[in-house]
C-alpha cells in the first residue's frame, strides 16, 4: 500500500539552526521518516518561478500570465471601472503585478503600499478566489498586486527556505491529523502547544527569529494532500512522476501523465455522479494516500457522462469507469473502519 508522503519547509523567516532542529526532532518523533532535506536559495527560487508555481492560483494573474491571456469577466470589469475590458487592453492599461512595479519604478514594498490605498478606496474588484484587480493609478488596472510582497519574502538576496520529504504509515496518523496536529493551524497563536507551529510560535525569539510569527509567516508549511505534496515535489525538486512513489501508483492507476501535470496547477475539475465541481486541490485535502489514490481515479473518469479514463500500459488498454474508482473509495472506507 502507498505511504502517506509529504513535502515540508521551513519558511524564509524561520530558517535558523535552531528551527531545523526543532523540526526535524518533531517530525521524527510524530512517526514520519525524513527521507531527504537540504536548502534552496532566494537565488533559484526566483530564477525557477519556485514561488510562482506553488501559489499558481495566484501568481498566475500577477507574474505567470500577462492581463491579456487571463479571463477576466468582462461585464464585472467594465461596471467596476468605466471601462471596457477590450479598451483597457489596447490602450495598454492592464498590468500584472510584477509588469506594474517595473512600470512604476517601485519594488514590492511600494507596490503593496498603493494596493493597500487602492483597496481603503475601493478601487478594486474581486472576480474570484485569488483573483483580483484594481485601478493603482488614474487608468492603470493592476492584477494580483498583493503578490509581489509575498513573494519578496522567498525571492529577497541571502534568505532560502530549507525542505523535508517525510513519509509515514496512513494507519499510525491520518493526513488530518499530521496538519491539526503535527502541522498546526494557519494561525501559529492557535496551534496545538506541542505542534510544529505552536513550539515556533511560543519559542521564536529562543529559535533566532526576527519576529513573533502571526498567520502569513507561522513557521513551515506541510502540503495539504498526497497529491498537493507531489506537485510540489515536482515543483521545488524537480521530482519526476515515474521514480516519485505517489505518482508512479497514480501512473500505474491509469492516470495519464499529462493529466496530472495539468492538476498540479490546482483547476477546477468535475467529477462524481451528482458533477461536483471544485477545486483539485480542495477534492483532495486531508486524505490518505490510498483514499486519494481512489478519489484521483473517480476525478479522472469525469462526469457521469464519462465512461472511463483510459492509458495505455505495455500494450494493453486499462479502463478505469467511475464505478471502479467508487469500490476503491468503498473498499478503503471498509478498510479504515
Amino acid at each position: 500500500m502507498v505511504k502517506n508522503a509529504a513535502f515540508v519547509f521551513i519558511k524564509p523567516h524561520a530558517v535558523t539552526e535552531k528551527t531545523k532542529v526543532l523540526v526535524a526532532e518533531g517530525l521524527e518523533a510524530a512517526g514520519m521518516k525524513i527521507t531527504a532535506q537540504g536548502s534552496i536559495s532566494a537565488k533559484e527560487i526566483d530564477e525557477k518561478q519556485l514561488i510562482d508555481q506553488h501559489y499558481y492560483a495566484i501568481a498566475s494573474k500577477a507574474t505567470l500570465l500577462k492581463p491579456i491571456d487571463l479571463n477576466v469577466p468582462a461585464e464585472k470589469f467594465e461596471a467596476q471601472f468605466g471601462i471596457s475590458w477590450k479598451a483597457a487592453n489596447e490602450q495598454g492599461k492592464c498590468y500584472n503585478a510584477i509588469d506594474a512595479c517595473e512600470k512604476l519604478g517601485i519594488d514590492a514594498e511600494g507596490l503593496d503600499e498603493l494596493w493597500g490605498k487602492t483597496k481603503k478606496a475601493k478601487k478594486m474588484i474581486k472576480f474570484g478566489g485569488g483573483f483580483y484587480c484594481g485601478e493603482v493609478k488614474p487608468g492603470m488596472y493592476v492584477f494580483n498586486g498583493f503578490f509581489m510582497s509575498m513573494r519578496s519574502k522567498f525571492v529577497t538576496e541571502g534568505v532560502s527556505i530549507y525542505y523535508y520529504t517525510v513519509e509515514w504509515d496512513s494507519k499510525k496518523c491520518s493526513w488530518a491529523d499530521f496538519r491539526a496536529q503535527v502541522l498546526g493551524p494557519t494561525d501559529p497563536e492557535t496551534a496545538p502547544a506541542d505542534s510544529l507551529r505552536g513550539k515556533i510560535f511560543s519559542d521564536w525569539e529562543s529559535l533566532g527569529l526576527k519576529a513573533k510569527p502571526d498567520v502569513g509567516d507561522n513557521g513551515v508549511h506541510a502540503s495539504a494532500s498526497p497529491f498537493e505534496a507531489l506537485a510540489e515535489r515536482m515543483n521545488w525538486l524537480s521530482a519526476s512522476l515515474e521514480t516519485d512513489p505517489f505518482g508512479a501508483a497514480l501512473l500505474s492507476a491509469g492516470i495519464p501523465q499529462e493529466t496530472i501535470k495539468a492538476w498540479s496547477v490546482d483547476p477546477q475539475v468535475t467529477f462524481g455522479p451528482t458533477s461536483i465541481k471544485q477545486s483539485l486541490f480542495d477534492s483532495f485535502e486531508d486524505v490518505d494516500a490510498p483514499y486519494n489514490l481512489a478519489l484521483a481515479q473517480m476525478v479522472a473518469a469525469g462526469s457521469p457522462g464519462a465512461k472511463a479514463a483510459v492509458t495505455e500500459k505495455k500494450g494493453i488498454s486499462l479502463k478505469l469507469p467511475l464505478a471502479f474508482a467508487a469500490g476503491a473509495l468503498l473498499g478503503y472506507v471498509i478498510a479504515k473502519a
